[in-house]
């Protein structure tokens, strides 16, 4: 299983930016994919996951309502749009992927098996 992910940049607040997540190496139907970020001497947390199946989403609540996360079932791909940007989003941003695990687990970094590389969103004051 392989992540790429890429979309990041600098942006102001208030602005938009949209992060995607090719996954490749194998059938992702019955999986969860999601979106974590890590700020600067901070832990990584949770932004958002979904269900490949169904399409089922869960967000963080720092997040809700201003991010997006959708996948493209033909092209294996998630993608995270981000509206409404604030200072606090500036973070590495990171795609993971596990087969199926319980929607209580969604958010948990532990539930995830295999990660992208990271790609940096930095939002100006």
């Amino acid at each position: 299983v392989q992540l790429q992910a890429s979309g990041g940049g600098l942006v102001q607040a208030g602005g938009s930016l949209r992060l995607s997540c090719v996954a490749s190496g194998r059938t992702f139907r019955d999986w969860d994919m999601a979106w974590f970020r890590q700020a600067p001497g901070k832990e990584r947390e949770f932004a958002a996951a979904i269900r490949w199946s169904g399409g089922t989403t869960v967000y963080a609540d720092s997040v809700k309502g201003r991010f997006t996360i959708s996948r493209d079932g033909p092209k294996n791909i998630i993608y995270l749009q981000m509206n409404s940007l604030k200072p606090d989003d500036t973070a590495v941003y990171y795609c993971a992927t596990t087969p199926r695990v319980a929607y209580s687990a969604l958010g948990a970094l532990s539930s995830y098996d295999y990660w992208g590389q990271g790609t940096q969103v930095t939002v100006s004051s």
